[in-house]
């Protein structure tokens, strides 16, 4: 019971009340109490069976990679905040740009120090050497579709490709834009690479040659902040500075329809569904909309909930779940079916949160931010978590793990593991139990004195 001396060392009643529901099912004390307590709280789902084994050094530990103005670089432990091993002599300068590999097990990013680095996506420690050419920022890096290449997009105006096993550069740099490239991308069948530019166009090239395609993509009368390609491979979509997402045909380089109006500030971020259905966009209007690729009509209202321009969108691989990153420094999750935010806002950075992304099996969410730190959230676990939050009686949920009622009298504690954890950082496999609570018997408070015990003589 050493793991819940918390609440029992508060009050006594509370080896009933906090400490029998959440005892694994095998547990023997748990047989008993479940047999001879009938009006405590029922752990309905994410109840332990047997204890957990103790580790020395648990492989399920959480990591932060972080930069600092020292110029130089540490991997934190995500529970105990301590430094785990040496830090690396050169500091990686900001983070400007994120990416996952196609298997879910890289991350990529590149910085403000004009290098892409390889990360460990279970460990946060660097894989191979860092990505050297550019002469200037890499703002946006993407993976081509077998993992073997990496695209990346800078302030030097150019976009390179990289071998990944080789960590060099592939050919000569992909020049023609006259201003920063804000966005790169890749077509589904990895033999296209698309560029959007703060020249205002997008332009179009031969992952195979190295040469452009076709004349650029002339319309938007802003910055092209972010492009796409469709899963299909049959359009390319963009978002600009002009308020406007614009759907184009790659054979003909030419616009499909009249823009997507509606949001009334620059579109920032810009992606399709997996089924090629609908296309989001996030704008500094601080929304989220959908919208009809065959009507080209926005769907139903904006998505409306952060306070600050919202700088990033992705959806998640089953195209159930959109997520959004915002200069509120937060970032929230929405459900596509019910139009509506999953919980609470994830919070973890301190500094604006400028783009975000699912990995390619939906089960972990990457978000990197100006304050230097690549977090990696598990999106199944915040969203079983916050989705099945339990009706509590007139109280809420503390940091401590106790809930209070509305006059802060202690209701019952909740273990560490079975917390919700809407403000955790950097979490790179987070052991979180999806857990639901039924309370409709709990006997609670001033109610406690009308609790019902069976006589067997146990616990009479």
């Amino acid at each position: 019971m050493i793991s819940f001396q918390t609440p029992i060392s508060m009050s006594t009643p509370h080896i009933y009340i906090s400490a029998a529901p959440f005892l694994p099912s095998k547990s023997p004390l748990s047989i008993i109490f479940r047999t001879h307590f009938v009006n405590g709280i029922k752990v309905q789902r994410g109840k332990l069976l047997p204890w957990p084994t103790l580790e020395l050094d648990s492989p399920n530990r959480s990591h932060t990679v972080t930069g600092s103005d020292d110029k130089t670089s540490r991997i934190d432990d995500g529970e105990t905040s301590d430094a785990v091993g040496e830090p690396p002599k050169q500091h990686p300068g900001y983070v400007c740009s994120v990416a996952y590999s196609p298997n879910g097990q890289h991350i990529i990013s590149g910085y403000s120090d004009k290098k892409i680095r390889i990360w460990n996506a279970k460990t946060g420690s660097a894989v191979a050497m860092p990505l050297e050419g550019h002469t200037d920022c890499v703002r946006s890096v993407a993976c081509s579709c077998d993992g073997q290449h990496i695209t990346s997009g800078s302030d030097d105006n150019s976009v390179r490709i990289w071998d990944t096993e080789t960590s060099s550069a592939v050919g000569i740099p992909l020049e023609g834009h006259t201003r920063p490239v804000a966005s790169v991308a890749y077509s589904p069948d990895g033999k296209h690479i698309i560029s959007g530019s703060f020249d205002k166009t997008i332009r179009i090239w031969n992952a195979e040659s190295y040469s452009a395609i076709g004349k650029p993509l002339e319309g938007h009368t802003g910055y092209v902040r972010s492009v796409a390609y469709s899963p299909n491979g049959l359009h390319i979509i963009s978002g600009s500075s002009d308020k406007t997402i614009r759907i184009w045909n790659p054979e003909t380089c030419s616009a499909s329809g009249k823009p997507l109006m509606g949001h009334t500030r620059p579109v920032v971020s810009v992606a399709y569904s997996p089924n090629g259905q609908y296309i989001i966009s996030g704008s500094l209007d601080k929304t989220i909309r959908i919208w009809d690729v065959n009507t080209g009509s926005a769907v139903g209202e904006s998505l409306k909930g952060h306070t600050h321009p919202v700088m990033s969108v992705a959806y998640s691989p089953d195209g159930e779940y959109i997520i959004s990153g915002s200069l509120d420094n937060t970032i929230r999750i929405w459900d596509v079916n019910t139009r509506s935010a999953v919980g609470v806002p994830l919070q973890g950075h301190t500094h604006p949160v400028m783009s975000v992304a699912y990995s390619p099996d939906g089960h972990h969410i990457i978000s990197r931010s100006n304050d230097r730190f690549i977090h990696v959230w598990d999106s199944r676990s915040l969203i079983a978590t916050q989705s099945t939050t339990s009706a509590i009686p007139a109280g809420r949920q503390h940091p401590d793990g106790w809930v209070r009622d509305t006059d802060g009298h202690l209701l019952y504690w909740v273990p560490q593991d079975c917390r919700s954890r809407p403000h955790s950082s950097a979490l790179l496999t987070i052991p979180v139990l999806s857990v639901s609570l039924q309370i409709k018997e709990f006997a609670y408070g001033r109610s406690w004195a009308t609790i019902k015990i069976k006589q067997t003589g146990v616990l009479s």
